[in-house]
């Protein structure tokens, strides 16, 4: 795993070797091995490595025996031994055992459709000297990132926003769009970025552009959900559990340590029992708790690692949030509030003591219905078919009898929340789960100061989440759980969950791979009738039954817990004065987004218990503290990562 970056002139001539320097240097977290720069007429290519394959001959930037195509490359293919072999077959030459060179013979054969054939994770720049073009590509999920911008003097690449920045002529003009989406969503999705005139390379595309023209982005896979399997339930199981393990094998490949995050979920635990299947010794197993018992999965990582004999490790941690904020906003570059970061980065950072490469469970939940709004969305279907709209009306109203202290707590918020919004069609229903109301329309609206609400115009930010679902009703038909299964897979996992995991691992120099998230894995799981994954009773139904003894009967069916924090109780005690302060500051307001009273007003109706208003608060400090350390900051962040405590 690596960090890249390029600029191509628009004049041919050579990029300064130095500000190549300048985007390396803040990728060194990616990349602690070693570093490569290459400036040539038009075109320069910086790197900065995490060996993982081939030790000693993986240096970067790398090309094929003629000098022709250069790439930089971050990733891993998992089928490079044989496009080696097939290459050959054809005549072509190699000088290291690298997946970067079999890249760089693929570009020198196919061009653009060299990325079609690659298995893996992959965010990859390439110049063809010959051709005078650069070829900019992302794997077919988004697990690799890419950010460009483009202006008179040329193109430039990098794997994080922050090393553009570097260059004097990175914009920073900041997106109020954009701001917008991430108030929406907790992270901004799509192409954009916070800056104007930086962009995010899709997932599954390939960027080609020739000094002069104007850049071409073509699409080189999309995922048919249209099309289903002919195979019987029990067949599917069986198919299902082999392309597991096949998936998980491939990613067994390195040089260096390789281990699991083991959460005691059905996910994680399906890779470390296909894991314990494909290897000779014991799996290196990691799991992260907490003090208090609702937040603490150890029990059941235990279960399974004792079932499977690995050597695990266990971290109890108290993170301390107040000292790794600053680190945090750093690393993740733009707004980005998922407080599920905070624990992702604690578990990657005592993983990194012991192994240099962790597997994960990411993908189950979007590919095979792990979320309870999936089964939310069958409840309201039924609920929509069996009353009348004069009672639905009469059960809204009914939850507003409720006492006030008692409308936001625990079952009664969520009856109540239900009923207000089961109403209406299932996209809205969805956007409502989605982003559990937090900052809907009319919130965001009461948070923005008159100036900025004026300079924002409009608000259009549902219209993205409720123009993915329309284009999936297109694709999958009219059951609302495909429709909502297709648009998180669009949106949800590349745009917040794969972008968390790659910064909080690779702030650490951790690499982690995904077995559920491969090719043939997420092709067979897209073709599977949607009652194999979710019914109104049951989430990964196919998945869990898939694993029955293999996997112990309470890690399958337990409640899904999900990797969170106590944010409630944090921002009504050990937080409370703490945020205050932040977003309280002259200095915060005078940013001219936010009306104090109304930001002071979410602060004390979440201290009392009116509302829980812990996502909103969260997004708000996450926001503050990404201006004080991007964009007011300096090339290194202000605050190094505090060691968590450990039990």
């Amino acid at each position: 795993m690596c960090g890249i970056a390029g600029i191509v002139s628009a004049d041919g001539s050579t990029p300064d070797e130095r500000l190549l320097r300048a985007m390396t240097d803040t990728l060194v977290h990616r990349g602690p091995d070693g570093f490569g720069h290459l400036a040539m007429p038009g075109c320069g290519l910086g790197h900065r490595r995490l060996s993982i394959i081939d030790l000693a001959g993986g240096a970067q930037p790398m090309s094929d025996e003629h000098a022709r195509c250069w790439v930089t490359f971050n990733g891993e293919i998992y089928n490079f031994a044989e496009l080696r072999t097939d290459l050959e077959a054809r005549g072509h030459r190699f000088h290291t055992r690298s997946d970067t060179e079999v890249i760089a013979h693929l570009i020198e054969e196919k061009g653009a459709g060299a990325f079609a054939d690659l298995r893996g994770m992959f965010a990859i720049g390439a110049w063809d000297t010959q051709a005078r073009r650069l070829f900019l590509a992302r794997d077919r999920i988004g697990k690799k990132p890419i950010y460009w911008f483009r202006d008179a003097r040329g193109l430039s690449f990098a794997s994080e926003i922050k090393a553009l920045l570097a260059l004097p002529n990175c914009p920073r003009d900041i997106d109020l769009e954009a701001l917008d989406l991430y108030l929406t969503y907790q992270s901004i999705p799509g192409t954009r970025t916070i800056f104007r005139g930086i962009q995010r390379l899709a997932p599954a595309s390939v960027l080609t552009w020739t000094p002069g023209a104007e850049p071409a982005i073509d699409t080189y896979w999309r995922l048919d959900w249209s099309r289903k399997t002919t195979l019987s339930y029990d067949d599917a199981k069986r198919r299902l559990r082999e392309l597991i393990v096949d998936a998980t094998r491939a990613r067994l490949i390195a040089d260096v340590p390789i281990g699991a995050f083991l959460s005691g979920g059905v996910d994680s635990s399906a890779v470390v029992a296909a894991m314990a299947e494909c290897s000779a010794g014991p799996v290196k197993t990691f799991s992260i708790g907490f003090p208090q018992k609702a937040f603490n999965e150890t029990r059941y990582a235990r279960m399974v690692a004792e079932q499977f004999g690995t050597e695990h490790e266990e971290f109890i941690v108290e993170p301390n949030a107040v000292e790794m904020l600053p680190t945090l906003a750093w690393h993740y570059d733009q707004p980005y509030a998922d407080s599920s970061a905070l624990p992702t980065y604690y578990v990657s950072q005592m993983t990194r003591r012991r192994v240099t490469v962790a597997l994960n469970g990411d993908g189950g939940d979007e590919f095979f219905g792990g979320y309870e709004r999936y089964r939310a969305l069958l409840v309201q279907a039924l609920y929509r078919s069996t009353t009348t709209p004069a009672l639905r009306e009469v059960a809204e109203r009914a939850t507003r009898w409720f006492p006030e202290r008692l409308r936001n707590h625990g079952r009664i918020r969520k009856l109540r929340v239900f009923a207000e919004d089961a109403r209406g069609p299932a996209d809205r229903f969805n956007l409502s789960l989605f982003n559990a109301r937090e900052f809907n329309a009319a919130a965001r609206r009461r948070l923005y100061s008159p100036g900025f609400a004026a300079a924002l115009g409009p608000s259009h930010a549902e219209a993205y989440f409720l123009g993915l679902m329309a284009e999936s009703a297109a694709e999958v038909g009219p059951d609302p759980v495909e429709q909502a299964l297709r648009t998180d897979t669009l949106m949800y996992l590349p745009d917040t969950l794969l972008v968390k995991v790659d910064i909080a691992s690779m702030a650490v120099s951790l690499e982690t791979r995904s077995p559920l998230l491969d090719t043939t894995v997420m092709e067979f799981a897209a073709s599977l009738p949607r009652s194999w994954k979710v019914t109104r009773t049951e989430n990964k139904k196919i998945l869990k039954e898939a694993h029955e003894g293999v996997l112990p009967h309470d890690v399958l069916y337990r409640r899904k817990m999900g990797f969170s924090l106590p944010l409630a109780h944090w921002f009504r005690h050990e937080l409370y004065g703490y945020t205050r302060d932040l977003l309280l500051a002259d200095r915060s307001v005078d940013r001219g987004y936010f009306a104090r009273e109304a930001v002071e007003a979410l602060i004390e109706d979440h201290r009392a218990g009116r509302q829980n208003n812990a996502s909103r608060l969260w997004a708000l400090v996450m926001l503050e503290h990404w201006h004080r350390e991007i964009l007011e900051a300096k090339p290194a962040p202000s605050h190094l990562a505090s060691p968590a405590t450990v039990a």
